[in-house]
């Protein structure tokens, strides 16, 4: 299994409609390959970790690679992993309230939430959301 996490910045800002719809859309087709993950967005920065078979996932980041709603990508992690650091999939809001993000199937309060989400250290992929949480404005 491989984990691939990887930065980027928007072509142009996403608001709120589009996140959602860009959460509906992946979330379908992340389950149908067998995905699993994270994906933060916030003002214009994305951060996201993809977790699955080797094959779906470097499929998967190779058409984020060339998707104009995205610039400037790089692969901060790529690592062989035999457990899912993230076992569902998820995407961060900053835009909306939390009342509004607890109607969003597959959202959780992972950028309200501060330090580790379990055992002190976690992977190396959840360090760089952590960083993301702690240091986006």
């Amino acid at each position: 299994m491989l984990s691939l996490t990887y930065f980027s910045t928007a072509s142009s800002a996403l608001g709120k409609d589009q996140l959602v719809g860009l959460l509906d859309h992946v979330r379908a087709k992340n389950d149908a390959l067998g995905l699993t993950g994270m994906l933060l967005y916030s003002d214009g920065s994305f951060v996201q970790t993809l977790e699955g078979p080797d094959e779906a996932v470097e499929e998967a980041f190779g058409r984020i690679a060339v998707d104009p709603r995205h610039r400037d990508v790089f692969v901060a992690l790529r690592e062989a992993v035999t457990e899912r650091a993230f076992p569902t999939w998820s995407m961060g809001f900053r835009e909306i309230s939390r009342e509004e993000s607890e109607t969003l199937p597959g959202f959780n309060d992972y950028l309200q939430v501060r330090g580790p989400r379990r055992e002190p250290g976690g992977s190396r992929a959840e360090a760089f959301h952590r960083a993301f949480r702690e240091f986006t404005p």
